[in-house]
């Protein structure tokens, strides 16, 4: 079979909310990840696939074998696995390169491929309001922050910021999310936005946790991942157009 085809998924949020939830979760991408490796050209994934991510210089956090033995060996077939941080997972550095072979690309990046031009980003941050988490982004995404985390035993800094990830984990499980309205969702105002300062083909992100397929003009589409909290939701790209599926 011919690999031409291009894959995006993002937002499983593995290490939450349990421990069993989590792995049962890993096993259902990891399936998924065997049912695209004969056609995969390429897989994006778009940011927090880990609901929590640290790289000490000599630790990483426990788990996630499943799906980082299943990357490794896609990688070394010939798939090309490319990774944006998101806002649960920022903090990777080299390790995830240097193990499985990932390519961690900028967050807000245009690609092509198949013959179109794809805007990927994980979403966080992007579009008018939400201030308040803006700068607490910009904190975190700081040499100082990073450095004095660095400085906590793994043992406290990684319960703690389960304790603080926790926080959006609950109005993410417990209230679904709920499509707000075109002049209200913000992504696709961003979108409308850029399309006007430079033409793409697609716009895809993640972040939101719902799917989402919406026109932004006669050229462009604009097409949120959703999760595998609750959709189980991925995008594939072939040579004719973008769909969003879904993974029974």
């Amino acid at each position: 079979m011919i690999r031409n085809k291009i894959y995006f998924a993002s937002d499983f949020h593995l290490g939450a909310p349990s421990h069993i939830e989590s792995i049962s979760r890993e096993k259902k991408i990891t399936s998924w990840l065997d049912s695209i490796k004969d056609d995969a050209k390429s897989i994006y994934l778009l940011g927090d696939i880990f609901d929590f991510w640290f790289e000490y210089n000599t630790v990483v956090p426990k788990g996630f074998v499943r799906l980082l033995g299943k990357i490794a060996e896609l990688n070394d077939s010939g798939i090309k696995i490319y990774l944006l941080k998101g806002n649960h997972d920022m903090w990777m550095y080299n390790y995830l390169p240097d193990e499985i072979g990932v390519k961690i690309l900028k967050d807000k990046t245009i690609i092509k491929e198949n013959g179109k031009k794809i805007f990927i980003a994980h979403g966080d941050g992007l579009g008018p309001g939400d201030n308040r988490y803006k700068l607490i982004k910009k904190v975190f995404t700081s040499k100082t922050c990073q450095w004095l985390f660095s400085c906590l035993h793994p043992d406290f800094g990684v319960k703690l910021a389960h304790m603080w990830s926790k926080k959006s984990r609950i109005a993410n499980f417990n209230n679904p999310e709920n499509f707000l309205g075109d002049d209200k969702e913000w992504l696709v105002k961003y979108c409308a936005k850029k399309q006007k300062e430079y033409e793409v083909d697609y716009y895809i992100f993640g972040h939101r946790h719902l799917p989402l397929d919406i026109r932004i003009d006669k050229k462009a589409k604009y097409v949120n991942l959703g999760d595998w909290l609750s959709f189980n939701t991925y995008a594939v790209l072939n040579k004719q157009k973008l769909e969003l599926k879904y993974y029974k």
